[in-house]
């Protein structure tokens, strides 16, 4: 499906346009957005607009690393979105030539869509231009970073606080999952700021010098996002590192308690195996008390030694 929206002084702001009737109009600006396109639509993109071919083949063969890259009469961008349910990168490829913008994508992209209706409600369409939608397209991707940092996040305050009384084993499973997010997070957000850092500096884009300081600010937040992943990770590391303490202290604990018990049991083994043993001529055995004094004996023994251990500092 392709999607014209454009704009000139007569006639405004024009939605729902037909390729035959951009390319016989005189508009100021316009924007043709490729979604979902049928095999037939994709060839308008080298017939019709007479785009490079390299870049309409980076189109085809996506997912390209975020780039830019400068032909005769436009610029290529390739800018990554992110799927809030599955986390896989969405890649949106754009065109931008003088008075024109053209995207490209495979899959429906909600923040283009949060763009195309910023730019239908704008009031004054003659303050509007091809890189006030590029920006626009820029903000609504950026911007749909943070709610998937900020999940990620209260589910890592989730793992930390346990407040679903989880195993320690499905805490751990949970949490590398969540570093898993963030990984994938880091390897779409970095390129991305890279790129934001690249068209701030670009001589060739004269309409972001124009309006710097609002792709400078969509920069920032890349850097913030990217600190946000690089913080949560750290978080991850030091659960992860915390809850394997507490498993070793656990485990420590546990053979602490097995070894008392039978360091304790090992001279009453010793007692009875003695007093087991077969022999004919064992005196004790013909004693009257015999039996009650190893009995004594032993449970004096256990006494003595369990008391030696708390005085050590055993059971604290």
């Amino acid at each position: 499906m392709i999607e014209v929206m454009a704009y000139s002084k007569e006639q405004g702001l024009q939605n729902d346009l037909s390729i035959e009737e951009l390319s016989s109009g005189d508009w100021d600006w316009y924007w043709v957005d490729f979604n979902q396109p049928s095999e037939g639509e994709v060839t308008l993109l080298e017939k019709t607009f007479e785009f490079h071919p390299l870049a309409v083949e980076d189109c085809l063969h996506g997912l390209q690393r975020p780039k830019l890259d400068y032909y005769d009469d436009h610029s290529f961008i390739v800018v990554h979105s992110v799927n809030p349910q599955t986390l896989e990168r969405e890649e949106i490829d754009v065109f931008l030539g003088e008075c024109s913008l053209v995207t490209f994508h495979k899959e429906k992209n909600e923040p283009l869509e949060q763009a195309k209706k910023i730019v239908r409600n704008t009031k004054q369409h003659q303050d509007v231009d091809e890189y006030y939608v590029f920006h626009q397209i820029l903000d609504k991707v950026v911007d749909h970073y943070f709610p998937i940092i900020y999940k990620i996040e209260d589910h890592i305050n989730e793992i930390e606080d346990n407040t679903k009384d989880l195993s320690m084993e499905r805490l751990l499973e949970e949490l590398f999952d969540r570093r898993s997010e963030l990984l994938t997070l880091r390897q779409t957000i970095h390129p991305m700021r890279d790129l934001l850092y690249r068209i701030l500096n670009t001589r060739h884009l004269d309409g972001v010098f124009d309006r710097r300081e609002y792709f400078a600010d969509i920069h920032d937040h890349l850097i913030k996002v990217a600190d946000m992943v690089a913080s949560n990770r750290e978080m991850t590391q030091d659960i992860r590192d915390s809850y394997l303490s507490l498993n070793s202290h656990e485990t420590n604990r546990t053979m602490q308690i097995l070894t008392v018990i039978s360091v304790i049991f090992m001279p009453l083994t010793f007692i009875v195996g003695v007093y087991g043993m077969n022999f004919a001529n064992m005196p004790e055995l013909q004693t009257e008390y015999g039996y009650f004094v190893v009995w004594g004996l032993m449970i004096a023994v256990a006494v003595a030694m369990f008391i030696w251990f708390r005085n050590k500092g055993w059971f604290d």
